[in-house]
């Protein structure tokens, strides 16, 4: 095993993590959530497949994007509103310990291992700060990761660079010894804007896209293969991406 995690052949110090879709998969507690705040409003419920293509940019483009599948419009002191009620009962699902996010599949192993290794991490997230350290803290998850990072920690959110480089600087990590590691477009954009290579996992929510046309330097199946790329020095992962760039 090498003695310095390495992207490339370049030297990395830090791998920044998305958390919804790519660590945890956290859908059916956002259905529940947004179905009870559209219950409130005598709205129609949506289904968890639906509520998956809705997934990214955070609350507000949520709900946002629940009343354009109705074809109603929003004021934004309604906007407002039924975001905080969306808080509130995501946040009863974590404090009455009726939430069923989970990691996905080899996300407990990989973090532990890279972290192990010497990586500092980071969960950056479009998620309340609050809510992803408690799904954190929950799963057992926290011990292995040194920042996180929510969508209300900075004044912009992903697609905004302004997170990553945030937590860049948390880290005592330059963006080019950086790794991001996501699902999403915004993700990737977020990633490019702030010069970090970016690898993608295609199980995630991708606002209904195709995620293999995501372009990432990179796309792995599952998060147990990133420990060998970067500490084993695998040059070439399960599924590569030939529109990324490095």
């Amino acid at each position: 095993m090498s003695s310095q995690p390495r992207w490339r052949g370049q030297p990395l110090d830090a791998v920044l993590f998305d958390l919804d879709g790519t660590l945890l998969d956290t859908a059916g507690d956002i259905h529940i959530a947004l179905n009870r705040t559209l219950a409130e409003r005598r709205w129609e419920s949506l289904s968890e497949n639906d509520v998956r293509r809705m997934i990214g940019r955070g609350a507000p483009m949520l709900i946002e994007r629940a009343a354009a599948a109705q074809g109603r419009k929003l004021d934004e002191a309604t906007s407002g509103a039924m975001v905080e009620r969306f808080f509130h009962h995501y946040g009863a699902l974590q404090e009455n310990e009726e939430f069923g996010a989970q990691p996905y599949p080899g996300a407990s192993e990989a973090l532990r291992v890279l972290h192990g290794a010497g990586l500092r991490t980071a969960v950056v997230t479009n998620k309340q700060e609050r809510f992803a350290n408690g799904l954190l803290r929950r799963l057992h998850l926290r011990q292995w990761i040194d920042l996180v990072v929510g969508g209300d920690s900075c004044e912009r959110r992903k697609p905004d660079p302004q997170p990553l480089l945030f937590a860049c600087e948390r880290l005592q990590a330059p963006p080019s010894r950086t790794l991001m590691v996501g699902d999403s477009i915004n993700d990737v954009k977020a990633a490019r804007a702030a010069r970090i290579p970016v690898i993608c996992v295609p199980y995630g929510y991708n606002e209904g896209n195709d995620p293999r046309d995501l372009p990432c330097d990179a796309l792995i199946e599952g998060l147990s293969q990133l420990p060998p790329l970067l500490l084993e020095g695998e040059d070439t992962p399960a599924i590569s991406n030939s529109s990324g760039t490095s």
